[in-house]
């Protein structure tokens, strides 16, 4: 097996489906201090302060840090700073309901990048590089047809990719990465969503009011895992190996995911001067500006996995101009936001830099040996 390296270019979440509730932490000295609870239990039970205690518990929206601030110095299972201190005053004033902190995917040692990351990442990148119009018309087509099939995507994916037997991405073999210690390695950052509006003739930028936190591998984090490349034979044929021998599966599915990164990156900065963010439209062309000093030997990909990163992210769609995309749009859930003539989608999320928008989550680069 070979290794794989991967490292965060903008703040990550690879969720486990785990959420911090309220009444879990504490916010202390501009860091969120993750209670021990079975600690904080068997302590209490040892005196009388235990039913008081849970009575909070069962009652509070967030815990009073005036009576209860000492647990979370003392029986703080984990600390998570504030990616930037101007964080805690908006904390103390976001609703209880919007303090629910999505957690990182996590192993026994620590946080990890589960296979099925990259391997979906690489995989939509192939069929972004493969997607042209006649697979649009196509797609089309069926979507206005009289009797619709349920899955409309599935029959071109099979197409462009091969049945799951014998799928060009079979080939790639990925290990879930090694753990990596939490300390230092995660912030807790404040994530906004912004909104375009038409107002007159110009195009204004609002934000939901809405904000979330959320628990965040910072930029410069490093995940390392295995991962190899295995001919799959289907009958014996000298041609069809050495053919794989010259493109393997490895080289097309970072090539392919480099052209869908340069899509995604392009639709992206487009979003970024409409919308007038001009520090997030600076993290878009540092972003590229990495691309384009990829080394071209199929080893090194930017990727833009997990969650926050949107739509554009996860549909096989790097060009939003083409008339049959649109077309599509108009006979799915879409057909309002389409017909408004605004740009889609008009929302992202955002992560705030104190009080200022800075930059898009989930952008990565991935290097094999």
């Amino acid at each position: 097996m070979k290794r794989y390296r991967v490292t965060c270019l903008t703040p990550v979440l690879i969720g486990d489906g785990q959420k911090l509730s309220p009444i879990d932490y504490m916010v202390w000295k501009d860091q969120v201090n993750v209670l021990d609870q079975r600690r904080i239990f068997r302590l209490l039970s040892k005196g009388p302060r235990l039913d008081s205690y849970l009575t909070q518990v069962k009652k509070a929206q967030k815990l009073d840090f005036a009576s209860w601030g000492g647990f979370a110095q003392n029986f703080a299972g984990r600390r998570i700073p504030f990616a930037h201190p101007d964080y805690t005053a908006v904390f103390n004033q976001t609703p209880a309901e919007n303090c629910f902190i999505p957690t990182f995917a996590a192993a026994a040692g620590g946080m990890y990048l589960p296979a099925t990351v990259l391997k979906g990442a690489l995989r939509t990148g192939m069929i972004v590089s493969k997607l042209g119009e006649p697979h649009f018309k196509d797609l089309e087509a069926r979507i206005k047809s009289e009797h619709p099939p349920r899955s409309l995507a599935e029959p071109i994916e099979s197409n462009l990719l091969g049945q799951a037997g014998s799928s060009r991405t079979r080939p790639l073999l990925f290990n879930d990465s090694q753990p990596v210690p939490y300390q230092d390695r995660t912030k807790v950052y404040l994530v906004k969503t912004s909104n375009l509006r038409q107002a007159g003739p110009r195009v204004e930028t609002s934000w939901k009011p809405v904000v979330t936190f959320a628990e965040m591998a910072a930029p410069g984090t490093e995940f390392t895992g295995a991962w190899d490349e295995r001919f799959v034979f289907h009958q014996p044929d000298m041609l069809r190996w050495l053919h794989w021998k010259e493109t393997s599966a490895r080289r097309r599915a970072v090539d392919a995911a480099n052209h869908a990164a340069d899509g995604l990156l392009t639709l992206q900065a487009r979003y970024a001067e409409q919308a007038r963010l001009a520090s997030v439209a600076e993290s878009i062309a540092a972003l590229r500006h990495i691309l384009e000093g990829l080394t071209h030997d199929g080893r090194s990909c930017l990727l833009c996995v997990g969650w926050g990163t949107g739509l554009l992210a996860k549909a096989a769609v790097n060009d939003d101009t083409r008339a049959s995309y649109h077309e599509i749009l108009r006979h799915t859930v879409y057909e309002r936001a389409i017909k408004t003539g605004m740009p889609f989608p008009k929302t992202r999320k955002v992560i705030f830099h104190g009080q200022q928008p800075w930059t898009l989550p989930g952008w990565i680069q991935l290097d094999l040996e």
